[in-house]
């Protein structure tokens, strides 16, 4: 899987030039670019077929459960609970990275809508404003790999049009970004991703 643009909207303060942010930036990086298919390939080449019928097109979750596998193998913690929220917290961050004090970095993998990615971003935002994160990172596919997906999957120019919301939170000192992603090559010989499929079978 490639990596088509990275979108800082926070970037402030040492944190981004640090190198505790280098080795965050390249696990995620190397995390995204290890995803391919089918098992076995060097490349993520995805089925074309548009995923707005029921049983149709690719299934999302495993192609996150592949990229959180691999941030794992790299000593990243998995669904972390976090106490962003004063009152009822949010749900767990996909993958997060322990930094010094009491901080963590996180990286969330888009599987929702846009009513999602819009959850995942202000969880994140929050999290910074709170001073438990040091930053974080959602990773969503373009409108390219968009239509082979789940049906409504949020994508990057669907959340574009809103980035100056979160270019607005407060902070010192951290980084807030969304990558978007997208297949290498398309091909009707290779079989669809299943929503069952296991994860490992993508890196």
């Amino acid at each position: 899987m490639k990596i088509v643009h990275t979108e800082y909207l926070v970037k402030a303060g040492i944190f981004p030039s640090s190198q505790e942010w280098k080795a965050i930036e390249r696990d995620i990086q190397q995390a995204i670019k290890a995803i391919v298919w089918p098992k076995g390939s060097r490349v993520f080449t995805i089925y074309p077929q548009s995923g707005k019928e029921r049983g149709e097109g690719n299934g999302v979750k495993p192609i996150k459960d592949a990229f959180c596998l691999k941030l794992k193998q790299k000593g990243w913690e998995l669904e972390t609970r976090l106490p962003i929220a004063k009152s009822k917290n949010p749900g767990p961050v996909d993958a997060t990275k322990r930094l010094g004090g009491d901080q963590f970095f996180a990286a969330e993998w888009e599987t929702g809508n846009i009513s999602s990615s819009h959850r995942a971003l202000n969880k994140m935002a929050l999290g910074i404003k709170r001073g438990i994160l040091k930053g974080g990172v959602l990773i969503l596919p373009t409108r390219r790999l968009y239509p082979y997906l789940t049906d409504r999957i949020g994508n990057f120019e669907e959340i574009e049009p809103y980035f100056d919301l979160w270019r607005s939170v407060t902070c010192a000192d951290g980084i807030l970004a969304v990558i978007a992603v997208e297949h290498d090559a398309t091909s009707n010989k290779v079989p669809r991703i299943k929503k069952g499929t296991d994860g490992r079978a993508l890196i």
